[in-house]
């Protein structure tokens, strides 16, 4: 135990009680030589949050002295929430009055003031940490002085601009502002423009707005690329030392058509037993970058590739991510191979992980392996060598995935969505990419590799990454099961516990609804996000005890460094005990950075697409379109439309009676003519307009009124409920847990089947995604019906 341990864990004892910086040394037996270094990690523990220092100059750890550690996560309305740094803990909510000059995303520490039932509230009494150092926004001339107002709705104060500080900047201009001065109770936020990124319509500038807001790194360092130009091009004869030979083995790489870093490979093949031989080989990059080297100090950095609408911003630069490392057809490669052998009743009875130098076949895609499969006579007959294996690929896979659907796998249906630009940027059709057999193919034959690594290395208690995916919260869990009994489905729970199988039933009942994607969006909401951990603690969506990332090494951080583990532990039959040390304690820091910069890339990502979905939105003004309501609030209906878009129709357009919002049935009544709206319904919207800047598209009701013709609806509209469960129920229970409340707010997320080979396919749970403007709205309509003396009541 190291002495930070030893503090902690002095600190943590029931008969412990806050001591001096003297009697700490006394009470740890600290040398006379031993002081000074002693006293520094005192500091540093306290700089860090780890311990805290009463005003009497006495330490102890925050969760003894009645205080929280943590992330604070800012809302639209100016309150936020601390996350703490410890899982398990409950978030604390902080009013906007006592932020204590603190931002979103700054790490802080909180002191809880109070309970009201489960909600702690409490007070930011100290920053750590501050997150943002630069804010994207559109600069506001004052003549004098500028104003910069930030795009993320999140900072809720504008950016005060000095005159000699415009950087070139003019009126509207979208700019980078660099903070010079935080909030504090007395002073506003200082800043300096050090980038004019263009006018707000220019192409081009929304993305990159995008890009700064994040501090995505477009450009690799001089002395990464110098580091990644020494990295041979071709695979050496060197470079097969100690690798098994598989270039005579049938492999191909399945991805998507614009794909360029090609990870992983697969290969099947019938045994003489009978049993079948399934090979993962995943590209060896830990082989190219070194621990400690500048590649991988920029990795680490990055955490992993991001998606955006129209780039990518690699975690690698692309002579590796592109090049020596992607598995391109009929070239040697280095890989690490997962081989499992499988019997016919689904029985892993073998295993091995090593390394390897591969050749494969072919390039495939997702496509053209789907039309091979559906016998496209052209294709089958162009890959014939190949077209017995991806058919009994198709067999195993499916096997695979009724046996982990029936073991309670939570599987979600989501369709992901393509924005099309055009070569100048502009969206110009929004299409859906459903889930075929080839993506599920790749999908479970990752699945069993990531399960095979972690179960082998878990067991041998090798210092390691997994990806844990905890149970979901029990109040959440009760929020969903209340808003599904309002649409007419039950779910079975013990203990406010619901188990992974009994969720998936559920998710098999909606199937092919009009409830369908709301009901899996609100699920995937209520449960909680998937993140890296150096324990194994198993993962609830995928009913898998074992699980971890090791099949993307090109994009994602932990799985390179679990490459390095495994090929240490592989040349060594062990890892020697300092390894083992070094590992142990780097792990934690590894899991925290991992887990921040995929939160990054995410929220990035949706951004992006959300952008030029409501430029695509644009030139939709006064079209109908057919959608489903994606969930309904005191301030009006979320509508989804077919092509994944959503609007929100405003209160103020029901215009036929006062609508009230019941919060146990999820729904909009009206007062006089009964007339209601729920999640589910289908209903025909016309666009009525669409604001880029404040990420918000408005939507009205209307009616069929003649052939091929539609009216605003100012005295009803046309509604078509699903049969099943009208949600006509009253309610019966007293408490509707707050969670649920939440989750029937905008109805977006990624989609997330758990693969682990992309970024998109895990339980990654986004968090509030009610656009700015919304939440505007809502405002607006309450000040209305209080200035009307209506409590409770709305009307247009």
């Amino acid at each position: 135990m190291n002495m930070e341990e030893q503090i902690l864990s002095l600190m943590r004892e029931l008969s412990y009680k806050p001591m001096a910086a003297a009697e700490l040394q006394r009470a740890l037996h600290i040398q006379e030589g031993e002081q000074e270094a002693f006293l520094a990690l005192l500091q540093r523990m306290e700089e860090n949050g780890q311990v805290v220092r009463t005003r009497t100059h006495r330490y102890g750890v925050p969760e003894r002295m009645n205080l929280l550690v943590g992330r604070l996560q800012m809302k639209q309305r100016g309150y936020g929430f601390v996350i703490p740094d410890r899982p398990g803990i409950p978030d604390l909510y902080v009013s906007s009055g006592d932020l204590g000059g603190a931002m979103h995303g700054d790490r802080v520490v909180a002191r809880i003031q109070q309970r009201h039932g489960e909600r702690a509230e409490g007070e930011v009494i100290r920053i750590l940490e501050r997150a943002l150092h630069t804010v994207v926004g559109t600069f506001q001339s004052m003549r004098y002085y500028a104003f910069v107002r930030p795009d993320d709705r999140r900072i809720p104060v504008d950016v005060f601009i000095a005159p000699d500080d415009f950087g070139g900047a003019n009126d509207g201009d979208k700019v980078v502002v660099e903070i010079t001065v935080y909030p504090e109770r007395a002073t506003s936020c200082q800043g300096r423009v050090i980038e004019v990124l263009g006018r707000p319509g220019d192409p081009g500038v929304d993305v990159l707005a995008v890009v700064r807001k994040y501090e995505l790194p477009e450009e690799f360092p001089d002395d990464v690329m110098a580091e990644s130009e020494r990295v041979p091009e071709t695979v050496q004869i060197e470079d097969l030392v100690g690798r098994r030979d598989l270039r005579d083995r049938a492999m191909v790489t399945i991805d998507g058509e614009d794909a360029k870093d090609l990870d992983d490979a697969v290969s099947l093949e019938r045994l003489p037993n009978g049993n079948w031989l399934l090979g993962v080989h995943i590209a060896d990059v830990s082989y190219y970058v070194k621990e400690g080297s500048a590649l991988d100090e920029e990795a680490f950095r990055r955490g992993c590739s991001v998606y955006l609408v129209d780039r990518v911003i690699p975690m690698l630069p692309p002579r590796l991510s592109n090049g020596i490392c992607s598995l391109n057809p009929r070239v040697d490669r280095l890989a690490m191979t997962c081989d499992m052998e499988w019997t016919p009743d689904l029985r892993r009875v073998h295993h091995e992980i090593y390394p390897s130098v591969i050749r494969t076949r072919e390039r495939m895609t997702y496509t053209a392996v789907r039309r091979i499969l559906e016998e496209d006579p052209e294709l089958a007959a162009r890959y014939e060598p190949l077209v017995p294996m991806f058919r009994h690929m198709r067999d195993l896979a499916m096997a695979l995935r009724k046996r982990r659907l029936a073991r309670g796998a939570v599987d979600f249906h989501f369709d992901e969505t393509k924005v099309i630009l055009d070569e100048s940027g502009k969206p110009v059709d929004i299409v859906r990419k459903p889930q075929t057999v080839a993506e599920q193919i790749i999908e479970e034959f990752m699945l069993a590799a990531n399960e095979t690594v972690a179960e082998h290395f878990q067991r041998l208690e090798v210092p390691f990454l997994y990806r844990v995916h905890e149970d979901p919260d029990p109040e959440k869990i009760e929020g969903f099961k209340e808003f599904i009994w309002n649409l007419g489905y039950v779910l079975r729970t013990k203990g406010g516990r619901a188990e992974p199988r009994a969720l998936q039933e559920i998710l098999e009942q909606v199937r092919g609804k009009p409830e369908e994607r709301v009901v899996n969006t609100i699920l995937l909401r209520s449960m909680r996000q998937a993140r890296y951990s150096h324990e194994g603690l198993g993962h609830f969506g995928l009913a898998a005890e074992f699980y971890t990332h090791f099949t993307s090494p090109i994009r994602r951080y932990p799985d390179l460094v679990i490459h390095r583990v495994i090929r240490e532990w592989l040349r060594e039959g062990g890892l020697p005990p300092t390894k083992e040390a070094h590992w142990r304690a780097e792990m934690p820091r590894i899991a925290d950075q991992s887990s921040e910069r995929e939160r990054v890339a995410v929220d990035a990502e949706r951004e992006s697409q959300d952008l030029k979905k409501v430029e695509f939105m644009l030139d939709k003004v006064g079209e109908t379109f057919e959608g489903i309501v994606s969930g309904v609030t005191s301030f009006g209906l979320f509508v989804e439309l077919e092509n994944s878009v959503e609007g929100l129709v405003h209160i103020s357009y029901l215009t036929d009676d006062y609508y009230r919002f019941d919060d146990r049935q999820f729904a909009l009544i009206g007062e006089r003519t009964g007339r209601n709206f729920r999640i589910g319904d289908r209903v025909k919207v016309l666009v009525a307009g669409a604001d880029k800047e404040e990420r918000t598209i408005d939507f009205r009701l209307v009616e069929e009124s003649g052939e091929g013709q539609a009216e605003d609806a100012e005295a009803g509209a046309a509604v078509f409920r699903p049969a099943a469960g009208s949600g006509g129920r009253s309610r019966r229970k007293k408490k509707v847990a707050g969670a649920a409340s939440a989750a029937v707010g905008r109805a977006g997320a990624r989609k997330s089947a758990g693969s682990g080979r992309s970024r998109a396919r895990d339980l990654v749970l986004v968090g509030e995604a009610v656009t700015p403007g919304k939440k505007k709205k809502k405002d607006g309509g309450a000040k209305k019906a209080k200035a009307k003396g209506k409590k409770g009541r709305r009307r247009g």
